[in-house]
């Protein structure tokens, strides 16, 4: 019987997890939700790129991974 009891209370707080985290963050609109989808996309492709460029010897290869992070740090400042 205890053990019923436990799991109710578990299960009732990870019921309101979901609830007070979404009482701390504001309500984004769709558009807002958008923006911030991509801009995280963008950044993860970054720090992909990132690691990519601290492991890689080809010069050129180096060269494509600082062009292609450039061009996400352009994209990343326009959304902003």
């Amino acid at each position: 019987m205890a053990r019923g009891w436990e799991s109710k209370s578990v299960e009732q707080q990870q019921a309101e997890v979901p609830e007070r985290d979404q009482a701390k963050r504001p309500q984004l609109s769709p558009e807002q939700r958008e923006r911030e989808r991509k801009r995280d996309g963008l950044v993860l492709s970054r720090t992909h790129l990132s690691r990519q460029l601290e492991a890689v010897e080809n010069p050129r290869h180096r060269q494509m991974l600082k062009d292609a992070i450039a061009e996400l740090d352009r994209k990343l400042s326009s959304l902003e």
